[in-house]
């Protein structure tokens, strides 16, 4: 199973381009991603990681993801080869983004009181419910 989940802030805005075969959008951006554990006496570290957003979901990334944003995004590994102009072989591993939410509380960012998935569904934050002592109190 290849699945990755992530939480960071966005080193740099969304660079967008398209595919020149079908004209197809895709969004590249950093994350900066918190290790979990600090050495005693060092300051934390972060790992930048290269995410690659297609379709609807690079769409979404470029319009609403800014620089220093904190996101969520889910999706998978990849590596992949090539060679330069002088023959010389680069290797990349980098996050093909399969969803992407925002992470900001209200205060600290330009959400607002929700997440929003890669389609536009707002996905409620905090929401209160109600525990009801019978099945008579339900509303249908």
């Amino acid at each position: 199973m290849n699945k990755v989940i992530l939480m960071g802030r966005l080193t740099r805005d969304p660079e967008v381009r398209y595919t020149q075969t079908n004209n197809t959008l895709v969004a590249s951006f950093s994350l900066a991603v918190n290790r979990r554990f600090a050495r005693q006496g060092e300051e934390r570290q972060a790992d930048f990681i290269n995410i690659v957003a297609w379709n609807k979901t690079g769409e979404f990334c470029s319009k609403y993801f800014k620089k220093g944003q904190q996101v969520s995004i889910i999706g998978r590994i990849q590596t992949r080869t090539w060679d330069d102009e002088q023959g010389q072989k680069h290797y990349v591993t980098e996050v093909i983004a399969e969803e992407a939410y925002f992470a900001d509380s209200k205060r600290d960012g330009e959400a607002s009181g929700g997440f929003e998935n890669t389609f536009g569904e707002s996905v409620a934050q905090n929401a209160e419910f109600q525990v009801t002592s019978s099945d008579d109190d339900l509303p249908f």
